[in-house]
């Protein structure tokens, strides 16, 4: 709804890969062309310079979308990085998209900076995208918002949501209940996954080869494996590799990406599992590596 409104059809939009695999297919929807930004594993997927971002702003761009923290990569992008956001959107006039559905997900003490903090210097601008998805465990429901001061970008995605209908009374009756829910029933999430990003990260740094950045936020990072393919190494898994009876299934990276090419040797892992299964899963494919090299 945010692309429908601040884009005409062959509009560009600025992008940082790896990305959430679906605003690809949001794209394709509004006939917008996403230029991808990339962003490298060896810093944990932070952001670039101010002048390889700005070297990609043409007379056809208007807007840049992020996603903090960070679905795939589990970055959480600092204050000087979303300073500098906010300077070259004010700068250019582009609108500034931010998805912040995993906003509460921060590990190690880092605070969350919010687009919703900048409104007063980018009013017209600005867009945060949430949702009650995660931060309720509540995927299914589809029960998501939209927050700008842009009264009539407010207008545009009012129009679309129309189209749409609503969402159903069953979800929403479910939703209007979330306001009793109490802080540490959040404060209680938050610390399960930084358990579990911690188990994940400490167990996976003991396989050869491979390289993961320590994920900042949500529940999800983006890992580089010591093979050249991870589609056929996910193929492997599932048809041929078994350690007790037991696989697992992977996530090429390559559907993060819209460079075509890039994320090949990579995979995403969302660390939802309780950590017994997580520690286990881990050790799976520890196992199928060495033996996938062998075949």
């Amino acid at each position: 709804m945010a692309l429908f409104s601040v884009t005409n059809p062959g509009d560009e939009v600025i992008v940082f890969e790896p990305l959430y695999a679906n605003y690809n297919s949001y794209a394709a929807i509004n006939l917008v062309h996403f230029v991808p930004i990339e962003t490298s594993i060896v810093n944990g997927f932070h952001l670039p310079k101010r002048s390889d971002i700005v070297k990609k702003i043409t007379k056809k761009t208007k807007a840049m979308l992020i996603c903090t923290p960070n679905n795939p990569t589990g970055t959480v992008y600092t204050k000087q990085e979303m300073d500098m956001l906010v300077d070259i959107a004010k700068e250019y006039g582009l609108f500034l998209l931010s998805d912040e559905v995993y906003r509460e997900f921060v590990y190690d003490g880092t605070k969350h900076v919010s687009l919703l903090s900048y409104l007063q210097e980018i009013p017209e601008q600005a867009i945060v995208l949430d949702s009650l998805s995660k931060r309720y465990s509540l995927c299914g429901a589809r029960l998501g918002m939209l927050v700008s001061l842009n009264a009539d970008l407010m207008h545009g995605v009012l129009r679309i949501a129309q189209g749409r209908l609503s969402s159903g009374l069953v979800d929403q009756l479910m939703a209007s209940k979330l306001t009793k829910v109490e802080d540490s029933y959040i404060e209680g999430v938050q610390k399960e996954y930084e358990k579990r990003r911690n188990v994940l990260y400490e167990e996976l740094k003991t396989i050869p080869g491979l390289i993961i950045p320590k994920p900042e936020g949500a529940f999800y990072t983006i890992v580089k494996l010591p093979i050249d393919d991870a589609e056929d190494f996910a193929a492997y898994l599932l048809t041929t590799f078994r350690d007790n009876n037991e696989t697992i299934m992977i996530a090429p990276a390559t559907g993060f990406y819209v460079t075509v090419g890039m994320g090949k040797d990579e995979i995403r892992i969302a660390y939802v599992l309780n950590i017994k299964s997580l520690k286990r899963s881990i050790e799976i494919l520890r196992k199928a590596l060495i033996a996938y090299k062998k075949v």
